[in-house]
C-alpha cells in the first residue's frame, strides 16, 4: 500500500513545479486555476482565477477550461493539492499545467497580487444552480448578472415576457418605464399583470411582480411618458435597453439617446401573427435609422388595437429579447447584431436578415451631423400597446 508521501512524490514525479515568481507575470494571460475549497477561495485568490475546487476537478474542467493547449498555473494553499490535480490535468489531456510550489499562501507571502473575490451566497448558489454548471456562465457570469441594469421600455406585451426571464435570470437592477395602467384587454398577453391590478399603474403592478420571483432584484420604476426631455437622464447608468415600444416616434427617440450614450438596443416588434427581434449596438452594427430611415404612413402602420395579435405571440418575441440581453451581457454567443430574426407564427418559421450599416445614415454614418434628440410625434400616428 502506497503511503499519501509517496503518492505526492509520485505525482510530483510527472508534473513541473513553479514558484510564484516564475508566474506571476503570467496573470491575465494564462488561466489560473485555485483548486482550493470555497471557504478559503472566499477569502482570497489570483485575479481572474477560475475556481474548481479538488474535488470536483475530475467532472467538472473539461466543462470549464476548454482549451487544452492552453498554459494552466494550478495552485492550492501550499501545493499539496495542486501537484495531484496538475497530475490529473496532465492524465486527461491538457498540455500545458504547472503546480504552484507553496500554493497561495507563498503567493501573498511574498507579496504577489491577490484579490478578495465576489462570491455568491448559499442561497443564490441554490437559485442559480443551472446557470453555475454551464461554463459560459459559471460564477464569474452571474455576478456579472447581478451587477448588471437593464431599463426595461414598456411594462406590456414584450416587456413581460423579458422582465420575468430577466428577472428570474438574476439581472441585478431592472429599470421599468411605462405611464399606462393595466386594462382588462392586456391580460390576453401582458403576464406581468393579473385580474386583481386592473386599474392599477403598470410599473407598480410589474414590480410587484418581479420581486415575488427574485429577492435578488431591484426594480427602478419610470411612472411617466419618455419624451426627449428625459430620455438621456433616464438611460443613464444602464448597460442595456430593452425595447418593447410599440410606435415610430419612440423608436427614433430611443435610437438617437442610445448612440448617443453608447448603450446596446435590444429591439422587438410584433403585428398580428408577425414579430421581429434585433439587436443594435451603436457603431459597432447598424443602428434602427439604417433599418428604416423614414417611417411608413401611418394608414400603412396600424396598431395592435386597430390589427389585433395572437397572445402568445409577444411572449416568444419577449424571451428572444431577454436571451439576446443575456449574451449581451455576458459576451457569449452570436448575437442579433446586424441580423433581423423575422418569425411568423402561423409558419411557425423563422428567417434571418442580414442588416448592414447605411453609410449615408444620418444618425451613425460617418458624415452624419450633431445627433439632437427631439421629439417625432409628427412623422406617425402613435400605436397603442
Amino acid at each position: 500500500m502506497a503511503t499519501p508521501r509517496e503518492l505526492l512524490n509520485e505525482a510530483k514525479s510527472h508534473i513541473r513545479e513553479v514558484t510564484p515568481a516564475d508566474v506571476v507575470d503570467l496573470v491575465g494571460t494564462a488561466t489560473f486555476l485555485d483548486v482550493r475549497e470555497p471557504d478559503e477561495y472566499e477569502q482570497g485568490t489570483v485575479p481572474g482565477a477560475t475556481h474548481i475546487p479538488r474535488g470536483h476537478l475530475e467532472f467538472q474542467v473539461e466543462g470549464r477550461l476548454l482549451e487544452k493547449d492552453a498554459q494552466i498555473v494550478v495552485y492550492c494553499a501550499g501545493g499539496v493539492r495542486s501537484a495531484f490535480a496538475a497530475k490529473t490535468l496532465l492524465d486527461l489531456g491538457y498540455s500545458d499545467v504547472v503546480s504552484v510550489d507553496g500554493g497561495f499562501n507563498r503567493w501573498k507571502d511574498e507579496g504577489r497580487p491577490w484579490i478578495t473575490p465576489q462570491t455568491l451566497t448559499p442561497e443564490q448558489r441554490n437559485r442559480y444552480q443551472r446557470h453555475l454548471l454551464l461554463p459560459e456562465v459559471g460564477e464569474a457570469g452571474q455576478q456579472k448578472l447581478l451587477e448588471s441594469k437593464v431599463l426595461m421600455l414598456g411594462a406590456g406585451g414584450l416587456g413581460s415576457p423579458a422582465a420575468l426571464y430577466l428577472a428570474a435570470a438574476g439581472v441585478g437592477t431592472l429599470g421599468i418605464i411605462d405611464m399606462d395602467v393595466v386594462d382588462a384587454s392586456n391580460l390576453q398577453r401582458q403576464i406581468l399583470h393579473n385580474l386583481d391590478r386592473i386599474g392599477d399603474r403598470k410599473v407598480d403592478s410589474a414590480k410587484k411582480t418581479l420581486t415575488l420571483i427574485n429577492p435578488d432584484l431591484d426594480v427602478v420604476t419610470y411612472d411617466t411618458r419618455l419624451g426627449a426631455d428625459n430620455i438621456l437622464d433616464i438611460i443613464d447608468g444602464y448597460d442595456l435597453i430593452v425595447d418593447g415600444t410599440d410606435n415610430f416616434p419612440t423608436r427614433y427617440l430611443v435610437n438617437d439617446a442610445a448612440l448617443l450614450k453608447r448603450i446596446p438596443v435590444v429591439h422587438g416588434s410584433i403585428f398580428r401573427f408577425e414579430g421581429q427581434i434585433t439587436v443594435f449596438d451603436p457603431y459597432n452594427g447598424p443602428c434602427y435609422r439604417c433599418m428604416i430611415p423614414e417611417p411608413p404612413p401611418a394608414e400603412l402602420a396600424p396598431s395592435c388595437s386597430e390589427a389585433g395579435v395572437l397572445g402568445v405571440l409577444p411572449g416568444i418575441v419577449g424571451s428572444i429579447q431577454a436571451l439576446e440581453a443575456i449574451k449581451l451581457l455576458l459576451g457569449i454567443g452570436d448575437t442579433l447584431v446586424g441580423r433581423l430574426l423575422a418569425f411568423d407564427a402561423l409558419e411557425e418559421s423563422f428567417r434571418t436578415f442580414k442588416v448592414r450599416r447605411d453609410p449615408a445614415c444620418p444618425a451613425c454614418g460617418p458624415d452624419a451631423g450633431e445627433i439632437i434628440i427631439a421629439e417625432y410625434d409628427d412623422l406617425c400616428m402613435p400605436h397603442a400597446g
